[in-house]
């Protein structure tokens, strides 16, 4: 390798000079030239901070690179965007069986969404249904966040959003940092004294099938293969062979619905099985309450016309008797005349 022979600007900018013809001497003067300074105007004013961190990742209370930071905030945006969670506890599932109960799940999935489409609806989920295992403790303090963590929004009191900060040396303990990685939301989260209405299962293995909307429809083909029961029965041999193959079963063997959050509310076993169990899904909720206050309000009338009624019908006789009396005291009387 031959050696490396260094030169110093001034050569460099000597021999720039000597290659360029005569008229462009001037710009070989240009690479010499000094920063002209700012005009007066700039300097009799400070000019506005720089913002020393990314606007889509601001300082978080633990490190954003890490994975525990990511799964937190993947955690939070599936509790906010799904208003229907499915709680399963998985014990020693092999990677095999998880695979064929995805794949079950996607068939079951889809043959509603045909269905749906041949009705004529265009409201198809069933795409952005999965089955996903979770890390617990992370999934519990992501959990405390949203439930316990409403920062103030759309008011003049309000925080700025953490890409409007002009901090130049920003930290993690700036309260004016909102955002559900803060460390304002984690000591929000964290006060004694709250309590979640899931952390006594919020323990073990832990699984969970989100749902983008609360349909009916879609909760009982999920259920009729992850957690069959007389409500809600498995497919037959017939319809998906696929089903009962041993490693799907086996799978299956080890699941468990331990509960389900339905906007916001916890649901047992049981209200998880009505929940699938509404006829025509959220249309046919409607429609049942719709009928009820129907029924509610025909109930009320009967009940104040019953009083009117009673009134109407006690005075009518006492008139009745009345006149009846009358009739028969001028009866009398002719008779003594």
């Amino acid at each position: 390798m031959p050696p490396r022979i260094r030169l110093r600007p001034r050569t460099i900018v000597l021999r720039v000079q000597q290659q360029l013809p005569h008229h462009s001497h001037s710009y070989a003067s240009l690479a010499t030239a000094t920063t002209p300074s700012p005009p007066i105007e700039q300097t009799s004013r400070f000019a506005s901070p720089v913002l020393r961190f990314n606007p889509a990742q601001p300082p978080s209370h633990k490190p954003a690179e890490v994975r525990k930071t990511q799964l937190h905030r993947q955690y939070q945006s599936l509790l906010k965007s799904s208003p229907l969670i499915l709680l399963f506890q998985h014990n020693n599932v092999k990677a095999i069986e998880w695979m064929g109960i995805r794949r079950e799940l996607a068939q079951a999935l889809k043959k509603v969404d045909d269905e749906r489409t041949a009705a004529g609806s265009t409201d198809l989920f069933g795409d952005a249904i999965k089955i996903q295992i979770i890390q617990t403790g992370i999934f519990a303090s992501a959990l405390r966040i949203v439930e316990f963590y409403h920062p103030v929004e759309n008011t003049s009191e309000a925080p700025a959003p953490a890409a409007r900060i002009p901090d130049i040396l920003p930290s993690r303990d700036d309260p004016r940092l909102t955002h559900g990685l803060s460390r304002t939301a984690y000591k929000a989260a964290n006060k004694k004294g709250l309590q979640l209405e899931l952390d006594p299962l919020l323990s073990g293995p832990l699984a969970v099938v989100a749902f983008p909307a609360v349909a009916p429809e879609y909760l009982k083909a999920v259920l009729s293969i992850l957690f069959p029961n007389p409500d809600f029965k498995a497919p037959t041999r017939k319809t998906q062979p696929s089903l009962y193959e041993p490693d799907v079963q086996f799978g299956l063997q080890k699941l468990m619905l331990l509960a389900a959050r339905v906007e916001g509310k916890v649901f047992d076993q049981a209200g998880t099985r009505w929940v699938g169990g509404i006829a025509g899904g959220i249309d046919g909720l409607r429609g049942q309450l719709v009928a009820m206050l129907q029924g509610l309000g025909a109930g009320i009338t009967n009940t104040l016309e019953s009083a009117s009624r009673s009134l109407y019908f006690t005075v009518e006789g006492r008139r009745t008797m009345l006149e009846e009396e009358e009739k028969e005291g001028n009866k009398g009387e002719e008779k003594k005349e």
